[in-house]
């Protein structure tokens, strides 16, 4: 499995981040049927944590209810790790319900953020690779 996501949506979700230090930042990605991402839905984190995340359900159903409006296809949450490895946390493991979306983190620890996807099922988490394409 890979996950294709374009430069701009790549470069949205890192400004999002970085936007959003010292707390972690959360949203929604997604795109059209063929599985690339091309749209980025930036949301609150309710918990206000730079540790962990959580949506904020009335901002969370709307995102999905524009993301269905557009006729666009859901196909990640995305976090980032303002001080930790781009690597799901035992709490990112807990609470992915959905093993049919990808989870993105973005880590800001380094001299440059570093991007990463996985594929959750079971409190298991198997990296996929991501591909940064052109828009």
């Amino acid at each position: 499995m890979s996950l294709e996501i374009t430069r701009k949506a790549w470069k949205t979700i890192v400004a999002h981040a970085r936007q959003d230090i010292p707390l972690e930042a959360c949203g929604y990605l997604a795109g059209g049927s063929d599985g690339r991402v091309d749209s980025v839905y930036p949301l609150t984190n309710a918990d206000a944590s730079p540790e962990h995340f959580s949506f904020d359900p009335a901002e969370q159903f709307q995102a999905l209810r524009k993301v269905r409006g557009e006729g666009r296809k859901l196909h990640a949450v995305y976090h980032s790790h303002p001080l930790t490895p781009a690597r799901p946390s035992a709490e990112d493991l807990r609470l992915a319900f959905d093993p049919t979306l990808s989870y993105v983190i973005v880590s800001l620890a380094g001299p440059e953020p570093v991007l990463r996807s996985f594929r959750i099922r079971k409190g298991e988490a198997e990296e996929e690779a991501v591909e940064v394409i052109d828009d």
